[in-house]
């Protein structure tokens, strides 16, 4: 039965940098599929118990730590491990093109470096799932467009917008009182020509009577 490609979009390790992971689980959730976002600082072993619990196609790690060589090859055996070995596992993040061989041949899937565009990252993932498990599938998941041109050149570290967060609750904040503008009005100064501020002036005091 066709259904939407799930993604599980995870930040390992002590890696606090977000951003990026967020453009790229918008710009996939507009090509038409369901992501899931993990939050920060997540163990390899929690990425793998959501993925299980949430039943996903695609695990998708972003790291910037340079921990790649060690993160990468722990979620893979995990998933092996808890029968998700027929997941594909990707990502991006900082790391070198050797790297990304090495980790390709222990069985990564692509990943994609800064620069990448989220419109490649969506067609990936589409083509490996086109492959698994046929066009007829894929035909009921994904809209014909691409990803929206205006996201096509963000990437796992790229600027852009990023998921909304959930309006506070409660009610809001007055706005804090604009300072007014100072009384005492400048005048510009003989000396050197330089601008002053003026000294206020004392109110007027009535005329004494004369004296007879």
């Amino acid at each position: 039965m066709p259904r939407k490609i799930r993604v599980l979009v995870g930040k390992p390790g002590l890696d606090g940098h977000d951003r990026g992971a967020k453009v790229v689980a918008a710009a996939l959730r507009d090509a038409g599929m369901e992501v899931i976002y993990t939050g920060l600082h997540q163990s390899p072993a929690q990425i793998v118990e959501a993925a299980l619990q949430e039943d996903v196609d695609v695990v998708a790690l972003s790291i910037l730590s340079g921990a790649h060589m060690t993160l990468f090859p722990e979620v893979l055996e995990l998933m092996r491990a808890r029968g998700l070995g027929d997941r594909l596992l990707s990502g991006g993040g900082i790391i070198p093109p050797d790297d990304m061989g090495a980790l390709a041949g222990l069985g990564v899937g692509r990943l994609f470096g800064p620069g990448a565009s989220t419109r490649d990252i969506a067609r990936y993932i589409r083509d490996w799932y086109r492959e698994r498990h046929g066009e007829e599938a894929l035909a009921a998941v994904a809209p014909a467009a691409e990803v929206p041109a205006g996201r096509g050149s963000e990437s796992w570290l790229g600027a852009g917008p990023v998921v909304a967060a959930p309006p506070a609750r409660g009610r809001a904040r007055a706005a804090a009182p604009r300072p007014r503008a100072a009384r005492a009005r400048a005048k510009p100064s003989r000396a050197a020509g330089k601008t002053v501020a003026a000294r206020p002036r004392k109110a007027a005091r009535g005329r004494r009577p004369a004296r007879g």
